[in-house]
């Protein structure tokens, strides 16, 4: 089966943050179907989303929650960035949803001003098949990366991880055609993440996330103005905020997950750092607020950013 996701259907604006010294643009691919948040999340039941009654409509329809697949296109120190490259076009994937793909998600990414020659760092926060997926192109019958002069990042702990484990196909088969055309090209390279994070580029740090995956990381920006966190699958949605026992069906260490996630939100509640989920449906952004003993996200819309020129 080809799911085709009508080009142009939408205006290629790409809302943005600034950060100060830093600029962070949201670039989509696709919103997910609906039937994903009760397979991804089984415990986020209506009654769970009831209690959290700042969820609609912007992320949870009346008994669901909403998610979405974008990347993040970051400018910092004169480098551009994408984190996360999501599903990617014309692959082949069990999931009938991401199978076979035609999306105009490399325009966007041009119309942001990160035309693909153009990039210099990818980051992967980790090595799911809905985060490596533009890691990679068609050219012919040929995989070749996406982004031909980019250094490509993962951790190292995540890249062992998978090299240790036995593999089924759907998974060899993302490993085959995201991941192994750009080890063999010679553009991934290995990080090793400290507790305390890893400057990667100025003001753009991994911070471990594990329990979602083993090396998941998080993407920590510090701008001049404001600190930013873009969250991977560490938070796979806002309802994870006001429950954060609430866990995905594919985390590797649910109870890991659980203990990422609350660090993770008790150092961003009360401040002016913004939360960029990776997942989150518009407008994937906002403050974490400490509410009757819970968190909850005030969303913060995002405005166009000028392209700067390639």
């Amino acid at each position: 089966m080809r799911i085709t996701t009508p080009r142009q259907a939408t205006p290629l604006t790409t809302p943005g943050w600034s950060l100060g010294d830093i600029a962070v643009r949201r670039v989509d691919e696709i919103e997910l179907p609906r039937e994903t948040g009760p397979w991804l999340l089984p415990d986020a039941t209506k009654e769970v989303l009831d209690q959290a009654p700042w969820l609609r409509p912007d992320f949870a329809d009346a008994d669901v929650p909403r998610l979405a697949s974008h990347s993040f296109a970051v400018e910092a120190g004169g480098l551009r960035i994408v984190v996360d490259t999501g599903i990617g076009n014309a692959k082949r994937r069990a999931n009938p949803a991401w199978n076979g793909l035609d999306t105009d998600f490399l325009e966007r990414l041009a119309a942001a001003g990160f035309p693909p020659e153009s990039v210099d760092l990818v980051i992967t926060t980790h090595l799911h098949t809905d985060h490596v997926g533009w890691n990679t192109r068609l050219a012919g019958a040929d995989w070749v990366p996406t982004f031909p002069n980019a250094h490509y990042l993962t951790s190292r702990t995540e890249w062992d991880h998978w090299a240790a484990t036995d593999l089924d196909e759907a998974r060899s088969q993302m490993f085959r055609d995201s991941v192994h055309p750009v080890r063999d090209a010679g553009q991934y390279d290995l990080v090793d993440v400290p507790e305390q994070g890893h400057e990667v580029a100025p003001g753009v740090f991994l911070v471990p996330a594990p329990g979602h995956t083993p090396g998941q990381v998080a993407v920590e920006l510090r701008g001049g103005d404001r600190r930013a966190l873009i969250t991977g699958d560490s938070i796979h949605h806002p309802v994870q905020l006001s429950h954060p026992h609430v866990h995905s069906c594919v985390d590797t260490d649910p109870a890991q997950a659980i203990r990422t996630r609350a660090r993770l939100l008790d150092a961003l509640a009360d401040t002016d750092a913004l939360l960029l989920g990776t997942h989150f449906p518009q407008p994937t952004a906002g403050a974490v607020r400490r509410e009757n003993g819970r968190y909850r996200l005030l969303a913060e819309h995002g405005r166009e950013i000028p392209a700067t020129a390639a």
